[in-house]
């Protein structure tokens, strides 16, 4: 079982005012309902979802490489306010329009950044990390990732260079090794899936890890933008059985509350990896909730 992991059908870099490029990897058709995918830490935009429903269902899903990841150039200074200003310029040069977009683990931030900015339709939160640093978490971390927060929170620059020192194909494997439930280890460790999201942490870090480093960084201070102004559909997605420390501790709990138009949904039998064991829930939803988009199955 390859649990709807495909290879891209189409790849490209999408040119940047300052010049640089946003790499983006694609798949469905080229006329579909453009949904974009913020994928989770230290992955490029090449590791897909849906499989066959992409196509069934009219879906043009774009996977996103934040700079300094993939293929899209480094941007040193880049926050989640820049990032939502790069996407501006991805979706005007491919003719998107108003897309939706889904935001995995690390990639709720980078996705929510994008709904405050007015960019998207849509928002479909999948085992997403939270504002770990935000007041209402205090006393609910684990000491190590309260440590980080800690870090990010005295000095950011420090806690930087030590993300980046960190940061690698194998020492972020073995993270997700030893923190995942076994029903996420299942998926992650199933053969066709391991070499799928291998290969787009090879491609993440083939710049260095200066770009993981800076989206950590980002995602674990506060967030510049104010989730209570959020006005699209956000459907929050969780596993009861995921174990992993840096995704929401209250598995969305206070962040529904945060978000006036969020609703959360919490699937007691699944873990971390819901993305890609219930796809089709999280797609059908986002169709459904997103203004304008609602497409039949093609066949």
């Amino acid at each position: 079982m390859d649990h709807g992991v495909r290879e891209p059908v189409r790849r490209g870099r999408a040119r940047l005012p300052d010049g640089r490029h946003l790499g983006w990897s694609e798949w469905g058709p080229a006329d579909g309902t453009a949904v974009l995918l913020c994928p989770g830490a230290a992955t490029s935009g090449r590791l897909g979802f849906g499989g066959g429903l992409v196509d069934a269902a009219g879906i043009r899903l774009i996977g996103l490489d934040r700079p300094g990841l993939g293929a899209s150039d480094p941007d040193s200074g880049r926050s989640l306010d820049s990032w939502a200003g790069d996407v501006r310029c991805l979706i005007r040069e491919l003719g998107l329009g108003l897309p939706s977009v889904v935001g995995f683990s690390q990639g709720a931030p980078f996705a929510l950044a994008l709904a405050a900015h007015g960019l998207v339709n849509a928002v479909a939160v999948v085992s997403g990390s939270d504002e770990l640093a935000h007041p209402r978490f205090a006393g609910s971390l684990t000491p190590e990732v309260a440590r980080m927060v800690e870090a990010v929170s005295d000095d950011p620059q420090s806690a930087e260079s030590d993300f980046a020192a960190f940061g690698s194909l194998d020492s972020l494997w073995e993270v997700i090794s030893t923190t995942s439930a076994e029903v996420d280890r299942a998926v992650y460790t199933e053969p066709a899936f391991r070499v799928a999201f291998r290969r787009a942490m090879e491609e993440a870090f083939a710049q260095g890890p200066s770009g993981y480093a800076r989206d950590t960084v980002l995602a674990m201070g506060r967030w510049p933008f104010d989730l209570s102004g959020i006005t699209v559909p956000v459907d929050l997605w969780y596993g009861g059985s995921d174990t992993s420390p840096v995704h929401s501790p209250d598995h969305g709990a206070s962040l529904a509350r945060s978000i006036p138009s969020a609703a959360r949904h919490l699937l007691p039998e699944a873990g971390g990896a819901l993305l890609w064991t219930h796809s089709d829930v999280v797609l059908t939803t986002l169709l459904e909730r997103a203004p304008g988009t609602s497409r039949a199955p093609r066949t």
